[in-house]
């Protein structure tokens, strides 16, 4: 592993975890937000009821008028509020997204970590495995080595090297 993944690893996850706290954050916003439609939904209806001319009552014009208005401003904020809502709710859904690419980067890191640190741990089984096995050759198969060696280097005589005859040890 060197220093440089491992510092990548660690950016990785500080960004996600950054992430996570604005995710909390705009799904903390969406949910006052649907408090408040909420709200104002359950006020516009309880308002209606309050109608002045209900069940046959008579009422002024200037007192229908009112109502109307204040009727037609409570539709415009409530308008307004869902138009926040989802701006908020469109907020959590880009927070999530950006957190689990965020999240898919810091794996993708840790994976690639894991897979070099294996990497390491291979090559120095077969690093290991191959000083074994040389130093099995040098001890215990010294006749053997050296009849080699002497072949190799030419110090045999040149008959017995194309000889098909038994040479004895």
């Amino acid at each position: 592993m060197t220093a440089a993944l491992l510092t990548l690893l660690q950016h990785a996850e500080r960004q996600r975890d950054e992430r996570l706290g604005l995710l909390a954050r705009a799904e903390e916003l969406a949910g006052r937000m649907a408090v408040q439609s909420e709200a104002l939904l359950a006020y516009r209806g309880e308002y209606r009821l309050r109608h002045p001319a209900q069940g046959g009552r008579s009422a002024s014009i200037e007192l229908l008028r009112c109502h109307q208005g204040f009727m037609q401003r409570l539709d415009q904020a409530i308008t307004q509020q869902q138009g926040q809502q989802r701006q908020a709710d469109n907020g959590v859904l880009q927070q999530r997204a950006a957190l689990l690419e965020l999240q898919t980067r810091a794996a993708a890191v840790k994976k690639l970590i894991e897979r070099r640190g294996e990497e390491a741990r291979l090559h120095e089984a077969r690093l290991e495995q191959r000083r074994s096995d040389d130093a099995s050759r040098s001890s215990g198969g010294l006749g053997h080595g050296l009849l080699r060696g002497w072949r190799n280097t030419g110090h045999a005589t040149t008959g017995w090297q194309h000889s098909t005859q038994a040479v004895p040890l």
